[in-house]
């Protein structure tokens, strides 16, 4: 199964990009310790860094180098720091890390939420900051690099555009494969089940989701940010006990907040079961997303 980063690479998940060459590419953590926090990849999925052949990885280097003169023009900072964990996902990558204390990079500090206009925010001035490589290092790592300011503003307004899906499949048929087999894990394991729901006439208030999902009028509702919502399904020593379904929670993540529109979680009724409804807008402004439930006792 393609990793996470593999999908990104093909179009089939979206990513705030910053940069890009034929043989690398650079995007925002969606999970950060801190604003900026970048990943650096190869497209090639290899899982171990060190197992890369040494030329491809030095030209690996040579880009993050690059990427980082971007970062650090764009996010105050002493430094930028860089963390190879290896562990999160298998596909080899790099973390730049923008710094101004040595906690800035202890990865078991809590993950912070950037809204997402931030997010675009910050991948367009990476994007636009990351300068044109040497020609030594094109003859050296032979890439296409970003040769241009024109080309690096190209880069951010793709970053903008968060990388659509290409091609077919509508966002159910997407949510469909990305939550198949997935179970959210509290108290008791539940499963993921795709909804869509024709887009609302009035404005989209707690109440209103309420009735287009069937509610009882007087149940109870709760709003929650998606990513504290599934911070724990997201963790690699989460109640999962697994790493692959941890970056399955954060694939599906990922595409509620950057391929939906106003995801928002829902959540209805006080115990001992709750609905929750995670919920976006398409384009076309119906919602979709996924319900399941928690025990709560």
């Amino acid at each position: 199964m393609p990793s996470i980063f593999s999908r990104i690479v093909a179009g089939e998940l979206p990513a705030y990009k910053v940069a890009e060459d034929d043989a690398h590419l650079a995007f925002l953590d969606i999970t950060p310790l801190v604003e900026g926090h970048t990943l650096v990849i190869p497209k090639k999925e290899i899982d171990y860094i060190f197992d890369l052949p040494p030329q491809e990885l030095a030209a690996l280097h040579l880009f993050a180098q690059r990427v980082a003169q971007g970062v650090r023009a764009a996010v105050p900072c002493k430094r930028i720091g860089v963390a190879v964990i290896g562990l999160e996902v298998p596909h080899a990558h790099i973390h730049l890390i923008p710094m101004n204390k040595v906690a800035d990079m202890n990865f078991a500090n809590p993950k912070i939420t950037v809204p997402e206009e931030r997010m675009r925010e910050l991948a367009a001035a990476i994007a636009a900051h990351v300068p044109a490589a040497e020609a030594s290092e094109v003859g050296e790592a032979h890439t296409s690099p970003l040769e241009s300011k024109a080309e690096r503003e190209t880069v951010a307004s793709n970053a903008i555009a968060a990388a659509p899906t290409p091609a077919a499949a509508a966002p159910t048929d997407q949510l469909r494969q990305l939550t198949q087999g997935l179970h959210y894990v509290g108290e008791t394991e539940a499963p993921l089940e795709v909804v869509h729901y024709p887009a609302p006439p009035q404005e989209l208030t707690p109440e209103v989701v309420r009735e287009l999902v069937g509610e009882p009028a007087d149940t109870p509702v709760q709003t929650q940010e998606l990513t504290q919502f599934l911070r724990q399904q997201t963790a690699d020593n989460g109640p999962q006990g697994s790493v692959q379904a941890a970056n399955r929670f954060k694939a599906l993540q990922m595409f509620l907040k950057q391929e939906l529109d106003d995801t928002q979680v829902y959540r209805f009724g006080d115990g001992p079961r709750i609905m929750v409804y995670a919920l976006g807008k398409t384009a076309d402004g119906q919602l979709t997303g996924f319900k399941t439930y928690l025990s709560e006792t």
